[in-house]
């Protein structure tokens, strides 16, 4: 037993011994860790850390786990070292350590050695820094900046500042809300599906001018950033620029649109770069633009070769700066030039353009880049529409009638807007205060005569038939067009010795319909028109530029041929073949409108271009003919008859 207490008492005493040891190389190791660290930071900053994250209270306790706890918050800078670590997690711990002392150490080798270059070189310099501050000195006590004159510019300047008038009336009439844009339906919700994909595309937004396309595609952007399938940040920028007004230098001296570079000498880059003979780089508004929509209004007057430059920056989504006086090399260079000429700078947005020109007028390169968008003319309904919205923004009352009378006047909504806004101040004027005024059709009628304006659209429809007068259908811009035609046809004094009169101003293709209508009159009726004094007239003169009229003036020959009147609600368009057939044409959506606004009931297109719009369009009946037979049928109106078949 006594063999057994003290075989017990020696082991008690080695494990005491060992656990000394233990700790004791422990001390020494974190006693080693904290002298190099305090030497590296300095008594007064070592006062400040300790304080700063609570780590006194820990460092000078004996136990050499929790001084661990101190140094962990001391040189790992963080109070959320709580916990004494564990046998296994102590060698991890002093890893740690190690490896923040050597990071520190090797940070001050560094700071000492920038030091000593700095040191060195403001010695070098120090003469000239002396000069230097000495003549600024100098300057500063002998020369005032500021002058009489300029102190008194500087008042007026002020003053200025002070007047405020209230805002414009285009600001207060511009569409705030998508629901403000009128008669766009289409193209806006084409806008939406394309703006708001994951994959946004590149869009060109063709029409006539005053239909909302620069607003639409403001608010189409702020309707889809930062929301659902959008790539658009909430904070995406909308860059608007007008292709009439950007003007560059084909030395790219200067470019707002792509950017350019400003070199020192000639151009003058700014002072402290220019001192130093650094360039320096300008980025336009394509960067501006970057993660954004960069719209161009009347893209289509942009210069070519600009043009060309913007598709390249469509292509790379970066612009990149070239200049001879770019050293890579010099480290005097900032970072920011040194990173614009090696990486150029970011451009990465969707293009908007908007022409009033029609598709085939537009560069087919940028055409292949971008989804085509249609805004549709404005109905008498929707400039209507528009008026009374302006109206109410301007808190406004309007007399019944008075927005339909503004659509007799303009097809373009900003117009419809400028002519009520200047009613508008006819009304107050005259009134002498804003309350109570109400806008008048004899009101909207002075000022109509006052800036020259008459009303635009007639209606020409008729339920009364009539002989050899047919309304056909043509194209200007992005406006369908009445063509009216008459014809009359007389016995020839000799037969066979007929002559066929025609506009001389009418045009080349004009005259080869008038050809084929012979022909396919002699088929129809089985008469010569070599037997008739013919004369073919289109009213108000104009060219017929295409073979679209041949229909129409085939119509007219055969009515006043065979005497039987046409109805005069129709209108028709479509060429005629050698065989009666009638042959698909161009622009059908645009003469739709045009029969719309002359008040027509029925439009006859060629079958081939029945899918282009509906059977029921702009509220009139839709019908596609084959042959001229067809059209005969419809059109004449023989007794007993009460209107088409």
């Amino acid at each position: 037993m006594d063999d057994i207490k003290d075989l017990l008492s020696r082991l008690m005493r080695r494990d005491q011994d060992t656990d000394k040891a233990v700790t004791d190389d422990l001390n020494r190791k974190i006693n080693a860790v904290y002298s190099i660290y305090a030497s590296l930071v300095g008594p007064e900053e070592l006062i400040v850390r300790t304080g700063r994250y609570d780590a006194l209270k820990y460092i000078h306790d004996e136990n050499p786990r929790v001084r661990l706890i101190g140094m962990q918050r001391l040189i790992l800078e963080s109070r959320d070292y709580n916990r004494p670590p564990t046998d296994e997690e102590i060698p991890l711990v002093l890893d740690n350590l190690e490896e923040k002392l050597s990071d520190l150490l090797a940070r001050r080798a560094v700071e000492e050695q920038l030091e000593r270059k700095i040191s060195d070189r403001l010695e070098e310099r120090h003469q000239e820094y002396v000069d230097e501050i000495r003549r600024e000195v100098i300057e500063e006590e002998t020369a005032d900046i500021e002058t009489p004159q300029t102190r008194r510019r500087l008042e007026k300047l002020e003053a200025l500042e002070k007047v405020k008038l209230t805002d414009t009336v285009t600001k207060v009439l511009r569409p705030q809300r998508m629901e403000d844009i009128i008669g766009q339906d289409r193209a806006v919700e084409a806008m939406l599906s394309k703006l708001g994909s994951p994959y946004p595309q590149h869009m060109i937004l063709y029409g006539p001018p005053g239909v909302g396309k620069t607003t639409a595609a403001r608010l189409v952007l702020e309707a889809v950033r930062g929301r659902g399938t959008s790539v658009f940040r909430s904070d995406a920028p909308f860059v608007e620029c007008d292709g009439t007004t950007l003007r560059w230098d084909s030395r790219d001296m200067t470019n707002p649109l792509i950017g350019s570079v400003h070199d020192p000498i000639y151009q003058g880059a700014q002072r402290d770069l220019a001192d130093e003979g650094i360039p320096e780089p300008k980025p336009g508004l394509v960067t501006d633009a970057h993660g954004g929509v960069l719209f161009i209004d009347e893209i289509g007057e942009l210069d070519p070769i600009l043009l060309n430059k913007l598709l390249k920056v469509l292509e790379d989504k970066r612009v990149y700066f070239e200049s001879a006086y770019y050293d890579e090399e010099d480290e005097g260079i900032p970072a920011y030039i040194h990173k614009l000429f090696k990486e150029g700078a970011p451009a990465d947005f969707i293009l908007i353009g908007a022409t009033t020109r029609l598709p085939e007028e537009i560069n087919p390169a940028i055409r292949s880049r971008c989804a085509e968008i249609f805004f549709e003319p404005l109905s008498p309904q929707s400039v209507a529409d528009i008026a009374r919205g302006a109206a109410e923004r301007l808190h406004v009352s309007m007399e019944p009638g008075a927005a339909e009378l503004i659509s007799e006047y303009t097809m373009e909504g900003r117009k419809a807007v400028n002519l009520l806004s200047d009613a508008y101040g006819r009304a107050v004027y005259r009134a002498g205060h804003t309350e109570g005024a109400v806008i008048t059709e004899a009101l909207i009628r002075e000022t109509a005569r006052a800036s020259r304006l008459s009303p635009w659209r007639e209606k020409l429809a008729s339920d009364t038939p009539r002989i050899g007068h047919v309304y056909g259908l043509g194209v200007a811009g992005y406006w369908g067009s009445i063509i009216e035609i008459e014809a009359a046809a007389y016995p020839a004094h000799e037969k066979g010795k007929g002559s066929i009169r025609f506009n001389e101003t009418a045009g080349s293709m004009a005259k080869d319909s008038v050809a084929t209508a012979a022909s396919v009159v002699r088929m129809c009726l089985g008469r010569d028109l070599s037997d008739y004094d013919l004369h073919i007239n289109v009213i108000g003169g104009g060219n017929i530029d295409g073979p679209s009229a041949g229909c129409a003036i085939t119509s007219a020959i055969l009515s006043a041929v065979e005497k039987v009147p046409l109805r005069q609600d129709v209108a028709l368009t479509g060429e005629i073949s050698l065989t009666g057939e009638v042959k698909p044409v161009g622009g059908i959506a645009e003469k739709a409108f045009g029969a719309c606004q002359a008040g027509m009931k029925t439009l006859l297109i060629p079958e081939k271009n029945k899918n282009d719009i509906g059977p029921y369009h702009l509220g009139m009946e839709v019908v596609p003919v084959k042959h001229i037979e067809e059209i005969r049928k419809i059109l004449m109106v023989r007794e007993g008859d009460t209107g088409a078949e």
